[in-house]
């Protein structure tokens, strides 16, 4: 069975798209930390980040990087924490969370509210500056 994040990538799901690629795919996490929070993901379904190909993480990782700083023009922030759990869905994903201080990252904390509305838009600006 196809994760969800597959499933997005098919456009089974909707999601708030950043960027895409041949290979990789960025979108807003709809349980954010902050503002900004965005998943960035292998098209490809690899449950674990270090199953994946050398080749493939060193560009999805340079994907990331171009992501980052589309997210860093649009939030304001000190920079963009970079973090992979790998527990909560069965598909390998980079977490890009702006943050001011360590305490930021911690997936501890409640997510933030945002609207459908305040996503889409905020996906659409961080979007065209990249």
């Amino acid at each position: 069975m196809a994760s969800i994040f597959s499933r997005i990538v098919a456009g089974e799901i909707p999601s708030h798209k950043i960027a895409e690629s041949e290979e990789f795919y960025a979108f807003l996490d709809i349980r954010p930390l902050a503002k900004g929070h965005t998943l960035v993901i292998p098209k490809k379904e690899i449950d674990y980040i270090f199953d994946i190909e050398d080749d493939l993480l060193g560009r999805l990782m340079v994907f990331a990087k171009k992501i980052s700083k589309g997210i860093k023009k649009v939030v304001p922030c000190a920079k963009i924490g970079v973090s992979v759990v790998g527990l909560e869905v069965p598909h390998a994903h980079v977490h890009l969370i702006p943050i001011n201080s360590v305490k930021d990252m911690s997936f501890a904390k409640e997510p933030i509210d945002m609207k459908q509305e305040e996503l889409a838009a905020l996906a659409s600006a961080i979007s065209a500056n990249i």
